[in-house]
């Protein structure tokens, strides 16, 4: 199959699933939290991936006091942030940011500034310059909001703008915000986004003489 070829001006990246596999410590954390609230488990790791934590909870609980989820959000992620046994990088995901150190391109996460930082750094990856984190945004995706940010902040459209995505709630994110997505993984291979790959070994990243980014990329 010919490689698909995108071209935009600026790349937005979500972080878990897509250039983090942190999946062993999100399972550990959340079949724990799951068990502590009488929740089936594997009902449970079907919301968890692309959201807030506290918006986890609101799918999951829906009668609590949204005042219990933030408080339970807050030991939630000081659990994730201090637990990264097993969170390597994805396929391909070193020489990806590696191709686009000097392009465009923000990270935009639902996890908050510690526990990004924690996962990037357990990972070995560089900490994108611009970054958009839980701290930053109202909303939690699937709502836009931090895909238009991150996209503000590097000074373009968000028609410009290619996010690369994992999760059904982060799809949805980079869709209503306008923009063009790329699934990676597993998870998002049901979601029909503009491209798919299993991972980033799957993109070549061509810097364009006028200031855009070709991907090339060899789909799933």
């Amino acid at each position: 199959m010919p490689a698909t070829v995108l071209t935009a001006r600026a790349l937005l990246l979500d972080m878990d699933g897509t250039l983090v596999n942190s999946d062993a410590v999100v399972e550990r954390c959340w079949r724990r939290w799951a068990v502590e609230h009488g929740l089936d488990p594997e009902a449970a790791l079907k919301v968890v991936h692309g959201r807030q934590g506290y918006a986890t909870m609101a799918v999951l609980l829906p009668d609590r006091p949204m005042e219990e989820n933030y408080a339970d959000n807050r030991v939630m992620l000081a659990e994730e942030t201090a637990d990264v046994e097993g969170v390597v990088p994805i396929g391909g995901a070193p020489a990806f940011m590696a191709a686009i150190a000097e392009l465009p391109h923000a990270l935009v996460t639902s996890a908050d500034s510690a526990l990004a930082t924690a996962r990037m750094g357990a990972a070995a990856l560089p900490m994108p310059a611009a970054r958009v984190t839980a701290e930053q945004v109202g909303a939690s995706k699937p709502d836009p909001e931090g895909f238009l940010k991150g996209a503000a902040e590097l000074g373009f459209d968000a028609a410009d703008c290619i996010v690369f995505e994992d999760s059904e709630a982060g799809v949805a994110a980079g869709r209503a915000a306008g923009m063009r997505v790329v699934g990676v993984g597993p998870r998002a291979a049901a979601l029909a986004p503009d491209a798919h790959v299993a991972d980033l070994t799957q993109v070549r990243v061509e810097a364009a003489g006028d200031g855009s980014i070709r991907l090339h990329i060899d789909e799933a």
